[in-house]
């Protein structure tokens, strides 16, 4: 099966880098053979004190721009012109085989016949090589088996088909030259490479959404670039967030897709010569990937072995937070408030006994996920950012635009009955209709403001996880044309449900107020694709490094009626799915090592 546009041709990771004056933006060389201008700005970095906590935070600013050559293990898409059309995207199907290594020697093979063919008549390109299997395989599992290459990679997990009627259904179904095969539904992503990236400094721009969609087809619905964007573009980037820029996205090189009865196994080319990536040269890094790429499977434990955790900090304490959200509903109650909702975000960093793998983690959230979004994303040389996300923030297929709104929290009951009344409590409760009202209203007057209709169905609902429930709400809506797409990515984001309202205050006292930066928690993280697109929003959500633990993220609505302490825990209660992971209970330790770990953690908060 192919389908084909064309057109005229026309241990060295990197650490976090706590440096207290200034450092450059550097992407370390990978191999021999690369084929990308990449990015080099030496940045100027200063400590800004926060009115409120002396937060210190690090300052991007450009000095002195230049690009040069440099070792990548592809090009970055954004250094294209996003007007110039890509001369050919195909995606070529080879005939199915029954097991992961003979998929692995069948794209191989088909690989190496690339590298002895003519070369495309096109100065740019992308090409999709693809093996059914003729197996149901979980892409997290195949993920896991290539632990052993660093290499970017990345993850990602809707929801299952099984929704009951208050869920958003969203139809993976894998859309081939019109037909769609109710055995093709896409149930996870996972890959490794990447055959083009897409990052920038400065914020995402409607250049760089085209930037991606020029290398995108509705004919290749697989072709997909999986990414995220920052919470807030304008804030100044943390050295933890560094690799992934104010937007990091990708086309996997070698993908595996986790169908409904099936899997296939994928390689993808890409190239373009007006940013010295050839045809020739291209191949040859997939090339170099793919003999890295193990076809043996690994189970990923569901269940992990508990490990103590060594030191705990949260950001802000409990004193800092009390004072921010008493700051909050003092601005609030004013009799003309200028803010009426703000969401205030913890952030926890765990060091434990035993390094965390990202992906076991994920795979233990995945096990009580089955409503939610699971992701993993991670660039060369950095942290793996990694979220178990009840929220959606859009789904679009075709013109067809989905939405919904998520706010209010409380615990599950231990029984039906508790969990019953739990769940009328949450639903009465004057504050949580009104933090969840401004959450609602603001989406759909988004909605609106490019779409031809819009529809909310439910109004006002119980959404229930395994560990929590929401009100919830879901809207619907059709957009004029696909140009719309980076508009309404735009707009809804950030939702009321994540920065508050209106948004520009609420978003302003965040960065007057938080001591840390949130990068990419509470940002878009999901997939663009030439006939669908899909984005989670990335909160319940963890930054996790080998040798420096994790930095766990959470967040709470402040409104009219909100208390510190109750607000505090919740946000116990939403980061629990990760700490419930770990043993709460520190091994004995002696006085010298006690001090030894809390020096560390003072550094790594004021370095």
């Amino acid at each position: 099966m192919q389908c084909v546009i064309q057109k005229k041709p026309k241990k060295t990771r990197a650490n976090f880098l706590y440096l207290s004056h200034r450092f450059f933006y550097i992407v370390m060389a990978v191999g021999a053979k690369h084929c990308t201008l990449r990015e080099s700005s030496l940045m100027k970095c200063s400590l800004l004190s926060s009115p409120l906590y002396g937060k210190q935070s690090i300052h991007f600013s450009n000095s002195s721009q230049r690009y040069h050559q440099s070792c990548s293990l592809s090009m970055n898409g954004c250094q294209g012109d996003p007007r110039a059309p890509i001369g050919t995207i195909e995606t070529r199907t080879l005939p199915a085989v029954s097991s992961p290594a003979l998929a692995m020697e069948r794209l191989n093979s088909a690989i190496s016949d690339l590298l002895k063919s003519e070369p495309p008549p096109y100065h740019s390109g992308i090409i999709r090589l693809e093996v059914p299997i003729e197996e149901q395989i979980e892409a997290l599992e195949w993920l896991h088996a290539q632990n052993h290459v660093l290499l970017p990679r990345c993850f990602f997990s809707g929801r299952r088909a099984a929704v009951d009627s208050e869920m958003c259904f969203i139809d993976h179904t894998t859309k081939r030259n019109g037909t769609s095969h109710s055995s093709s539904k896409v149930v996870s992503v996972a890959g490794v490479g990447s055959a083009v990236f897409f990052t920038h400094l400065r914020p995402f721009s409607f250049d760089d959404w085209r930037a991606i969609r020029r290398f995108l087809s509705k004919k290749c619905p697989l072709i997909r670039a999986y990414g995220a964007i920052r919470f807030d573009a304008t804030a100044n980037i943390g050295p933890e967030w560094s690799a992934f820029g104010s937007f990091y996205f990708m086309v996997p090189q070698v993908e595996f897709d986790e169908l409904e009865g099936s899997s296939v196994i994928a390689a993808t080319v890409a190239w373009d010569n007006a940013v010295s990536c050839t045809y020739q040269r291209a191949i040859e890094v997939l090339q170099a990937t793919i003999w890295q790429v193990s076809s043996v499977l690994m189970r990923v434990q569901k269940k992990i072995p508990h490990s103590h955790i060594l030191a705990s900090t949260h950001v802000p304490g409990k004193a800092s937070w009390d004072q921010a959200v008493k700051r909050a509903l003092q601005i609030i109650r004013r009799n003309d408030p200028m803010l009426i909702k703000v969401v205030l975000a913890r952030s926890t960093r765990v060091v434990t006994a035993a390094d965390i793998d990202p992906l076991t983690w994920l795979a233990c959230l995945k096990v009580e996920g089955e409503n939610a979004y699971q992701f993993c994303l991670q660039p060369p040389q950095s942290a793996a950012f990694i979220g178990n996300t009840p929220e959606q923030l859009f789904h679009r297929d075709s013109l067809s635009i989905c939405s919904e709104a998520l706010a209010g929290t409380r615990a599950r009951g231990g029984s039906e009955l508790l969990d019953l009344k739990i769940g009328q409590d949450l639903l009465s409760s004057a504050k949580d209709h009104n933090e969840f009202a401004i959450v609602r209203e603001c989406i759909r007057r988004k909605l609106e403001a490019v779409c031809s209709s819009v529809l909310i169905e439910p109004k006002k609902a119980i959404r229930k996880f395994p560990r929590v429930q929401h009100l919830y709400a879901r809207l619907r809506g059709r957009l004029q044309t696909e140009d719309e797409e980076f508009k309404i990515l735009s707009s809804i984001h950030p939702t009321p449900a994540v920065c508050g309202y209106p948004t520009e205050d609420a978003r302003a006292f965040i960065s007057e107020t938080e001591m840390f930066d949130r990068g990419m928690y509470a940002g878009p993280v999901g997939w663009f694709g030439g006939e669908e697109s899909e984005f989670a929003v990335g909160i319940r959500s963890a930054l996790v490094e080998k040798g420096l633990g994790a930095l766990i993220y959470a967040g709470t609505g402040i409104v009219e009626g909100s208390d510190s302490s109750l607000e505090w825990e919740e946000l116990e209660l939403k980061t629990s799915q990760f700490t419930k992971l770990m043993k709460l209970e520190a091994p004995l330790l002696t006085r010298r090592e006690i001090r030894t770990i809390n020096q560390n953690q003072k550094d790594l908060k004021t370095d």
